[in-house]
């Protein structure tokens, strides 16, 4: 199995050479009042064990010094499986492809002509070929008027890179093919507001079924008793459905117990976890990562087998530019999108694109992909609510992995997680005033991480329809989140009690309660580690050496 290597960021502490005394003195008196809340709730050596000393690595409770307080079915969730093959593989570059050039099936690049046919054809010859393919873009700016879709394993669309590879797209995605819907309070207005893409990476998962799951498993389990064997061996890789009742008691369990006002939310809740098979025991099947979820019979609960039709195809190296003007505001939005990845793919990635005035950058909703070095700017002219877009990165999906990437300018949701938003991974980037928006419908044991929040004045900033849950499920974490301002506390609509917030900028007393809140207002600058995915991911492929 070939290792990724995993870049330790943690070498030395860049506070030192930004910060003043008065920077200083404010840190140090959040400790003391930290300190204060710990003597009267019997916490005080807690306290000082986070403070750590000037210089040194602070060290969470949920973790501690490399990983030694954690155990994966802790309230602190395992996010190391996120991202392309899991973690355990680099993006391949393939190298021995076989390379179409799109200038060969007529593509001009002169900014002028339309070159969308040619991109079209370039594709379908790639898919045609039995083996890796890679459709490559040379320097130029080449008009385009409709899909690009990748419908093929093993397919890459390539520039030269962003500034030297450039598609502009003049028309929006409604007057390529219209797509009218409503929002859940009625309004008319475009289903491209909140999905869709001119780059698209398609297809199904033709799983078949295996069996139902005859017995009750706890979350953290790494074990299902099936009620058939279902012919598994080990090494196959399988993928646990399950579905709300009409008590909708799942909601009720991914909230934690709380999950606010769920009256518009029957029929929206569904789980799936994708797992390797490490050992079969009769009808007993062994897992190679626990449970995210309890299991239980009321929800249906059943393997199939996970057969993604498209894995390992990729978009990279380019710009993709809109045309600006002014943005029209909320729900106004008719297509300037970039990428969409649908959900029955699987370990496929964005890597090296910059976007120019997207309404909506990228949409994910597949599994394991990688969306990595991302670069997402305006020149519209901002709503009257200075936003210059609806969304710029959407994860959905299970396990994707979202890093290095930078939003310059208000999206009205820079970063969106929402229904069937599950495992998923945002680490190692910065935006102007950072938006983590939960968009209802159970996001559910996602995590933030190494991020830099910009202003820091809307966080939680989140919006969903009404009726359908808080913002956020269980078990979201946030963990070392910098920013310009003290960040607020989120509201108590936004989540249920539990979820783990470490190491935020918060002027805020340590609450750790084990089944309630868990607020760990550690210095950002001192938080070790600073990115909890590139941890746990070390800690998972040390421990299987």
């Amino acid at each position: 199995m070939v290792r990724q290597k995993i870049v330790h960021r943690d070498s030395k502490d860049p506070a030192v050479e930004r910060e003043g005394l008065g920077a200083v003195l404010r840190r140090w008196k959040r400790r003391i009042r930290g300190w204060r809340s710990g003597l009267a709730t019997g916490t005080l050596l807690v306290g000082l064990v986070l403070a750590g000393t000037p210089g040194e690595g602070a060290y969470s409770r949920l973790w501690g010094e490399g990983g030694a307080g954690w155990n994966s079915d802790s309230r602190l969730p395992d996010f190391s499986f996120a991202g392309f093959e899991r973690g355990e593989a680099p993006l391949p570059e393939f190298e021995d492809a076989v390379v179409h050039n799109v200038r060969d099936f007529g593509a001009v690049g002169d900014g002028e002509t339309d070159d969308t046919e040619a991109f079209q054809s370039a594709i379908r010859a790639a898919e045609n070929e039995d083996g890796p393919a890679v459709v490559r873009v040379p320097g130029g700016e080449y008009v385009i008027t409709g899909f690009l879709d990748i419908r093929r394993s093993r397919v890459v669309l390539r520039g030269e890179g962003p500034g030297d590879t450039t598609l502009f797209f003049p028309r929006t995605l409604t007057d390529v093919e219209p797509n009218w819907g409503a929002t859940t309070g009625g309004r008319r207005t475009s289903n491209y507001s909140w999905s869709g893409g001119f780059l698209r990476i398609r297809g199904g998962d033709s799983g078949r079924p295996v069996s139902r799951v005859a017995e009750q498993a706890a979350r953290g389990a790494r074990s299902l008793t099936l009620a058939e064997s279902g012919n598994l061996a080990p090494e196959d890789t399988v993928r646990l459905l399950m579905e709300d009742d009409d008590a909708q008691s799942l909601a009720h369990v991914l909230y934690a117990g709380e999950p606010g006002p769920i009256e518009n939310l029957r029929g929206h809740i569904r789980t799936s976890q994708v797992f390797r098979v490490t050992g079969v025991d009769g009808n007993r099947v062994e897992l190679d990562r626990p449970l995210r979820f309890e299991v239980r019979e009321e929800w249906n609960p059943r393997l199939h087998t996970f057969e993604p039709a498209v894995t390992h195809s990729g978009i990279e190296g380019m710009t993709l530019k809109f045309p600006g003007g002014d943005y029209e505001g909320h729900f106004t939005e008719l297509g300037y999108n970039g990428i969409a990845i649908d959900g029955g793919v699987a370990h496929a990635w964005v890597r090296d694109v910059h976007m120019r005035n997207p309404e909506s950058g990228i949409f994910v909703s597949g599994r394991f992909c990688t969306v990595r070095g991302i670069r997402i700017d305006s020149e519209r002219s901002p709503s009257d609510r200075n936003h210059v877009g609806h969304h710029a990165i959407t994860l959905g999906g299970e396990d994707n992995l979202l890093e290095d990437f930078a939003i310059d300018g208000r999206y009205i949701h820079d970063i969106t997680v929402s229904r069937g938003s599950f495992g998923n991974v945002l680490a190692g980037g910065r935006a102007t005033d950072l938006n983590l928006d939960h968009h209802r419908r159970a996001p559910y044991e996602n995590l933030f991480t190494d991020l830099d929040a910009g202003a820091g004045t809307r966080l939680w900033a989140s919006g969903g329809g009404a009726g359908l849950g808080r913002h956020a499920a269980a078990r979201n974490t946030y963990w070392n989140i910098r920013s310009t301002n003290p960040i607020a506390m989120p509201p108590d609509r936004f989540a249920p009690p539990q979820i783990n917030i470490v190491g935020v900028n918060m002027d805020t007393a340590p609450v750790m309660e084990e089944e309630g809140r868990w607020i760990e207002p550690i210095d950002p600058e001192q938080l070790r580690p600073r990115n909890l995915y590139e941890a746990q991911l070390r800690h998972r492929l040390n421990a299987d050496e």
